[in-house]
């Protein structure tokens, strides 16, 4: 197993004291400063959960490839992608222009079909595999499991920025969450070099938080522009910052780019959370993020339309009238 060079923080467990919570939040805001990952342990999160979610990916990946596509990926952005159907052209890093050689279901937070906001942008159902029995209750139970473990992150982000801790909760009300089940078949060593598993990108949103399996794959870019390995450790989870929470703190946290080259001889696993903030939240530089050296640099943003632009441009079912 590679030797890891991101940092790796002690969370504290589910119900970490003041004075913990302090010091995690000072090591987060150096994290988030000098790379924008670290690792995280001491999670709270039982092992046993995280090892059932990659036990319902494998199931789930296993089916058969028309019972799999029966869930194509449905406006609500909720379903299964195929492998090589999205090309990140929204890419800040290169200009890619090869298809992701990766497939996934992606799992959302739920909208009852009675809820108001039913129908809106990113406001329908989820789509459920249903010849694999206990796979929505296993898949539902990791994504609270994750959305409580995400809140506790965000009260120590809060900290880490020397707000109150609760200062962010209220972005969070109706929070836009994202599971995704990835599955990254062998890449050949003789492929392209700008052939992927994931090509070069930053993430969307707030916060990711990333358990991956034994293999690696993984590999993070450095301010100085060189390129990492993060391998997987045992017990921990790899979080990092997303776009909108660099936007948020005026770049004083950075989202970094990180890629996807899966060149084992087996397929490798992992299992992205994504946690945003609610569509209809908009987000602009926190006035402790600027000063009169350093002024705001973005324009005041609404979390919705940033997110469906990005979406817009990357997947191709949501332009299926191009050739």
């Amino acid at each position: 197993m590679l030797k890891a060079k991101l940092p790796i923080i002690d969370v504290g467990g589910a119900a970490p004291r003041k004075a913990t919570r302090v010091r995690v939040a000072a090591d987060l805001d150096q994290a988030f400063r000098e790379t924008g990952f670290c690792y995280v342990t001491n999670t709270g999160v039982r092992a046993g959960d995280v090892q059932a979610v990659f036990a319902e990916s494998r199931r789930f990946h296993a089916l058969a490839t028309v019972a799999k596509q029966s869930l194509a990926v449905n406006a609500f952005h909720r379903g299964y992608i195929a492998s090589g159907s999205s090309v990140i052209k929204s890419s800040s890093v290169a200009t890619i222009t090869r298809p992701n050689l990766s497939e996934s279901l992606m799992v959302m937070h739920e909208v009852d079909p009675g809820a108001p906001e039913y129908g809106e942008p990113l406001q329908g159902p989820n789509q459920w595999p249903k010849q694999l029995p206990g796979f929505k209750v296993a898949v539902h139970g990791y994504m609270h499991t994750m959305t409580a473990f995400a809140r506790r992150l965000t009260r120590l982000i809060a900290l880490a920025l020397a707000l109150p801790e609760h200062h962010l909760d209220g972005y969070f009300d109706a929070p836009t969450t994202w599971l995704r089940l990835l599955h990254y078949p062998p890449q050949p060593c003789a492929d392209p070099q700008d052939s992927f598993g994931a090509a070069p990108h930053t993430d969307y949103g707030f916060l990711t938080i990333l358990a991956q399996d034994a293999l690696g794959g993984l590999r993070v870019k450095l301010r100085d522009g060189g390129w990492i390995d993060a391998p997987p450790l045992p017990d921990t989870f790899i979080v990092n910052v997303a776009d909108m929470l660099a936007r948020w703190t005026n770049d004083r946290w950075v989202s970094t780019p990180h890629m996807v080259r899966n060149t084992n001889n087996e397929a490798r696993y992992s299992v992205p959370f994504f946690w945003d903030m609610s569509m209809h939240a908009t987000v602009e530089c926190l006035p402790g993020c600027v000063s009169a050296g350093s002024p705001p640099r973005y324009e005041p943003v609404r979390f919705g339309d940033y997110v469906m632009a990005r979406l817009d441009k990357n997947y191709k079912y949501r332009h299926k009238d191009d050739p």
